[in-house]
């Protein structure tokens, strides 16, 4: 084959010649590697401090789990100072009508009753640093009261999560009124309790933080769902997909609703 140089001796002065050969060839530039776009996750475990033994395995799970504890357990505020030894988030998982206690939030009670019901509930779990409804379709549903909520919340500098147990939920909508640090659960991870179908919730949750950028999942201290946590949770970072905590998601949403809870950013 002949090559440049060749063709260029007989055509060329040699000075010209051998300037022209030392200059390197011209190559394609690069294509610009395409990054992925981050996906983030955060994950909440419900209805804690009714098994010390079995709430431990969430405190062992390989990330920053967020522990929200009910405050008519029997271990609600030995299991929160040990969570919060652990270095993991305490928020309280407050009863809401439908659920019943003595700590339950019902629509027909005064504000009175709901002030002196939440107070009890904060004296019984320790170091919360917001709370999310257990249960609460009904409840959530008000706006008078959550509105209420929302201010209280803001009084006392505690974040607000609605884990949306209800499609008629104003709560994130009221909080989102007054600038109170809130954000939206996007995915139950086990409605139905079975290591497959909670695999598959986990898979909707990591495809909606792709498409989205973040997504919020609720779970439940069950042994299915402990099962898969543990054995998925720490292939997460090779999928591309980082675990934050929920102060880091809130911060990350801005308070803004996603797709499937508003439109615009703005709470429906």
């Amino acid at each position: 084959m002949i090559s440049r140089c060749s063709l260029l001796l007989h055509s060329l002065q040699a000075p010209l010649f051998t300037l022209l050969c030392l200059l390197p060839l011209a190559t394609p530039a690069a294509e610009p590697t395409a990054v992925a776009p981050k996906a983030y996750l955060s994950l909440i475990i419900d209805d804690l401090g009714q098994n010390l033994p079995r709430d431990r395995r969430v405190l062992a799970l390989p990330g920053p789990v967020t522990t929200a504890i009910m405050p008519d357990t029997p271990h609600a505020a030995e299991f929160a100072r040990e969570a919060h030894r652990a270095g993991k988030i305490v928020i309280l998982h407050m009863p809401m009508d439908p659920a019943t206690g003595p700590f339950a939030w019902h629509p027909e009670l005064p504000v009175e009753e709901l002030q002196k019901r939440l107070d009890a509930a904060f004296q019984a779990v320790p170091y919360t640093s917001g709370i999310n409804n257990h249960m609460g379709s009904r409840m959530t549903a008000q706006p008078q009261a959550m509105a209420w909520l929302m201010a209280d919340l803001q009084r006392r500098h505690k974040f607000f999560v609605d884990s949306r147990t209800s499609a008629q939920t104003v709560a994130a909508a009221e909080a989102q009124k007054i600038g109170l640090a809130s954000v939206s659960r996007d995915v139950f991870l086990d409605d139905e309790r079975t290591e497959a179908a909670i695999s598959q919730q986990l898979q909707t949750a990591i495809k909606l933080a792709r498409k989205q950028g973040s997504a919020v999942m609720i779970g439940h201290p069950y042994p299915q769902t402990l099962a898969v946590l543990e054995r998925e949770l720490p292939r997460l970072k090779a999928q591309g997909i980082e675990w934050i905590d929920i102060k880091s998601m809130i911060s990350l949403r801005s308070n803004q609703a996603m797709a499937g809870h508003g439109k615009n950013g703005v709470y429906r």
